[in-house]
C-alpha cells in the first residue's frame, strides 16, 4: 500500500464536522495539538446546511493558515429530512463572530471518495474524529466496507446514555440521522463516544470565558465572542435548566481531547443501540449500562473527565493558535 509515512510518531486523523461553535473550537484544539497529523477535513449537513457548514470550516482554516483539504459531505441525513441548529449557534453557525473569506475552495472530490483515498492510501490505520451527525461515515461504511481495517477508530462527539438534548432521550447528532448512527454502531470498528454524559462536565464558565480576553490576541477576542453568543442561545434550549448558562458546554472539543489527552477522561466499554422507531426515543442511543443483554461491547463510552485539566488544554490551544497568526 502507497501513501503517507508518519515520522514523528503522531496520531493520523480525519476530521468529520458541521462547523458550529463548538465544531469550531475543535478544529482549533486539533491543529494546536502536536500529537495529531490532520490528513483531511469533511463536512457534514448538521449544525447547519452542507453549504455553511463548508463554508465555516473552510472560512476557519483560513483564518488559522491551515489549508488543509476540505471535502463537502452528503446535503441531508440518509432517510430523515434535515434539521439544524441554527438557533444555537446563528444563521452563520459562527455566532457574531466572522473568521477570514476562505483563500481556498472545498476538494473536487467529494467527502466519501476523499475519505475514501486517505484511508486506503495511508500506511498505518487512522482515526476518524467524528463531531456531527454520522451521515458521510455510515454512507462510506455501507459503499466500502474494506476500508474497516484502515480505520483505527472513530471518536465521535455524540449520543447520551441519560437524557437528551433534542429530546428527552435523544442528542442532537444522533437524533438528526439515527439511522448513519445505527448502521456506524454496527459496523464492527472500535468507537469513542463522547455523549452528553461526559461533554456536560467538559464546560467553560463565564468567568473563565472572560479570562480568555485577557490573553490579548485578536484570536483569543473572537473565541470569546463565540462563547458570548453560546451563553445567550444554550439558554434557549428546550432543556434550560437554571445555572446552563454559567456552564458554556463546547460539546465537540472532547472528540479531539480524549484522544491527545486520554487521562483526563474516564469511561467503559458497553453495547450500544439506536432506537430508530420510538415514538418518544427515536435517536437515543441505548447504553446497555447493566450488561443486560449478553451482547459484546461495541463502544467505549466516556462518563467524567478532569475538568480543570480540560480548560487547561482548551486555553492552551487558544493561546497556541493566537501566538501564530
Amino acid at each position: 500500500m502507497i501513501g503517507e509515512v508518519n515520522s514523528l510518531n503522531q496520531i493520523p486523523v480525519i476530521i468529520d464536522c458541521d462547523p458550529g461553535i463548538d465544531d469550531t473550537m475543535m478544529l482549533m484544539l486539533a491543529f494546536a495539538r502536536p500529537e495529531l497529523d490532520v490528513r483531511l477535513v469533511t463536512t457534514e449537513a448538521g449544525n447547519l446546511t452542507i453549504d455553511k457548514t463548508t463554508y465555516n470550516a473552510l472560512s476557519f482554516l483560513t483564518y488559522i493558515n491551515k489549508h488543509v483539504e476540505v471535502a463537502r459531505g452528503l446535503p441531508q441525513p440518509l432517510f430523515r429530512k434535515q434539521e439544524v441548529a441554527e438557533d444555537i449557534h446563528g444563521e452563520g453557525g459562527l455566532g457574531n463572530v466572522k473568521w477570514a473569506d476562505p483563500a481556498f475552495e472545498a476538494s473536487k472530490r467529494p467527502a466519501i471518495q476523499a475519505i475514501y483515498d486517505t484511508l486506503m492510501h495511508s500506511t498505518e490505520p487512522i482515526t476518524i474524529v467524528a463531531t456531527g451527525p454520522l451521515t458521510n461515515i455510515a454512507a462510506l461504511l455501507i459503499a466500502h466496507p474494506e476500508v474497516k481495517p484502515n480505520i483505527k477508530q472513530i471518536s465521535w462527539m455524540g449520543g447520551s446514555a441519560v437524557g437528551g438534548n433534542m429530546s428527552t432521550t435523544a442528542e442532537f447528532n444522533a437524533y438528526v440521522d439515527p439511522h448513519a448512527a445505527e448502521l456506524v454502531m454496527r459496523a464492527g470498528v472500535p468507537i469513542i463516544m463522547s455523549g452528553l454524559d461526559v461533554t456536560h462536565k467538559a464546560y467553560i464558565t463565564r468567568d473563565e470565558m472572560a479570562h480568555l480576553r485577557t490573553l490579548g490576541t485578536p484570536f483569543a477576542e473572537k473565541v470569546a465572542d463565540m462563547m458570548q453568543f453560546y451563553t445567550f442561545t444554550q439558554k434557549q434550549t428546550p432543556f434550560y435548566t437554571p445555572g446552563f448558562e454559567e456552564q458554556i458546554r463546547i460539546h465537540d472539543v472532547s472528540a479531539v481531547a480524549c484522544l491527545v489527552a486520554p487521562e483526563l477522561y474516564r469511561g467503559d466499554d458497553y453495547f450500544v443501540e439506536v432506537e430508530l422507531e420510538g415514538r418518544l426515543t427515536q435517536g437515543a442511543t441505548i447504553v446497555d449500562y447493566t450488561k443486560q443483554s449478553g451482547k459484546e461491547p461495541n463502544v467505549h463510552v466516556l462518563h467524567s473527565v478532569d475538568r480543570a485539566a480540560f480548560i487547561k488544554l482548551f486555553f492552551e490551544a487558544v493561546t497556541t493558535i493566537g501566538k501564530t497568526l
